[in-house]
């Protein structure tokens, strides 16, 4: 039986990981600050562990981990803990990344236009650094230090029901209530995932002989005046798109250019991904159904 750690795990595509691998038989322990009350699989162990603090993450550590996912690495300090706590003690290491590593771009990107390999490394904590940056510095840290066998899954924003950004709501919602979106470009790209299809890659990713950094998101894009459209279909309203609103008004999905990645490198290896199509247009009409 497997024995696998999941650092943060609690909510959702986590909380979804959590109950893939218990339902694969895999010997399960979370580890969280504790501060969410998640109804996980009985059988599935918990242990609180401050995630900024090395010698909490200590706790973890003594135990050998045949694989270690871990969903709230921010940093090259967070990465540099885990290096030092986790060596000569897994098997494999599943580093939750992102699109935000890559600029944004016209094209398709592939994994190549982040190289975490030769990136400068600068020790610094969570509250130092973007967000971008700061998983930029993680991705260097494990593939430079090469502790153990790592693989980073960079996802897209992903997406459910359960979403707690509320970033696909936010726009339902504006639109049920005819209340403006700020997009300064309603042409741009982009793609998606949902939470339960990138929790069944984070257990393939702990299965696979893959490593490196791999991009995961649903097989299609789409433009995002066209996302308004579906919305608005769902609603049966318009969408009221304009270049400036306030910022409470302003899309959370308002890049100023096309963001989108290649998902070939994943399909070779084999994994099989959604179509955008098969999921969004009922996600969008099921959170347009419910009660705001």
């Amino acid at each position: 039986m497997k024995k696998v750690l999941v650092i943060g795990g609690t909510r959702f595509f986590g909380k979804r990981l959590v109950q893939l691998l218990a339902q694969s038989e895999a010997e399960v322990t979370v580890a969280t600050r504790g501060l969410a009350d998640a109804d996980l699989p009985p059988q599935v162990k918990r242990v609180t562990v401050d995630r900024e603090d090395p010698r909490s993450l200590a706790v973890v550590g003594g135990t050998d981990w045949d694989v270690i996912y871990d969903n709230i690495c921010y940093s090259s300090q967070n990465a540099l803990d885990a290096c030092q706590v986790f060596q000569g003690k897994v098997g494999k290491y599943v580093l939750t990344s992102t699109l935000s590593v890559y600029d944004f771009a016209t094209e398709s990107l592939k994994e190549e236009a982040f190289d975490p390999y030769s990136y400068q490394i600068h020790r610094t904590t969570r509250d130092e650094v973007t967000y971008q940056e700061g998983k930029r510095q993680a991705e260097a840290v494990f593939f430079q230090q090469q502790a153990f066998p790592v693989i980073a899954p960079r996802f897209p924003i992903v997406l459910a029901e359960d979403d707690y950004t509320r970033r696909l709501h936010f726009h339902v919602e504006h639109v049920q209530e005819e209340r403006p979106i700020g997009m300064v470009n309603p042409e741009a790209i982009m793609c998606f995932i949902h939470a339960q299809e990138a929790a069944e890659f984070l257990q393939w990713a702990g299965l696979t002989s893959q490593a490196g950094p791999v991009n995961a998101c649903s097989h299609g894009t789409i433009q995002l005046r066209a996302l308004m459209e579906e919305i608005a279909s769902a609603v049966g309203k318009p969408a009221q798109i304009q270049e400036e609103t306030s910022s409470d008004d302003r899309s959370p999905f308002a890049f100023p250019e096309s963001f989108y990645m290649d998902n070939s490198k994943a399909t070779q290896a084999g994994f099989s991904f959604r179509t955008l199509q098969s999921w969004l247009p009922e996600l969008i009409r099921t959170i347009a159904a419910r009660p705001s």
